[in-house]
């Protein structure tokens, strides 16, 4: 795989519950991380007292952040509303020479900044909130 530019990792929402993704303005900076949490299923049966994992068990979830310049455009707009609202609707995250993951997710943060002389930034934070889909490059 070849070296991939930062700015390619997109985060986009789905501006009106029509799975039409406009990928969020201003972003600078983006990450997305898998977890998985784990079962110990390890018993004095276990083969040199190492522990054992059940495989397939324990809860699966996603989250995403990003941070960049506001810009108050339509996709900025979108996620103060569903922040407010408790809405959680689709996402997508288009990851370069990998694939695309799609699913609800929760705006579980939004902050914002700025200074005397300096740009008006902000940061998102997402959980998901249900089954997500992969889809490889």
């Amino acid at each position: 795989m070849a070296v991939q530019s930062g700015k390619d990792l997109l985060i986009k929402i789905d501006l009106n519950g029509s799975l039409q993704f406009e990928t969020i303005a201003g972003l600078r900076a983006s990450r997305i991380s898998f977890n998985a949490e784990t079962v110990d299923v390890t018993s004095l049966e276990s083969q040199g007292g190492w522990r054992e994992l059940l495989a397939g068990a324990g809860v699966r979830s996603a989250s995403i952040s990003g941070s960049g310049v506001f810009r108050d455009a339509n996709t900025d707009e979108r996620a103060r509303q569903i922040f407010f609202d408790g809405e959680v609707p689709n996402f997508q995250v288009i990851i370069p020479d990998f694939g695309v993951v799609e699913g609800p997710f929760q705006i579980t943060a939004i902050e914002y900044a700025g200074s005397h002389n300096g740009e008006a930034t902000y940061e998102l934070t997402l959980a998901s909130a249900g089954a997500l889909t992969f889809t490889a490059l």
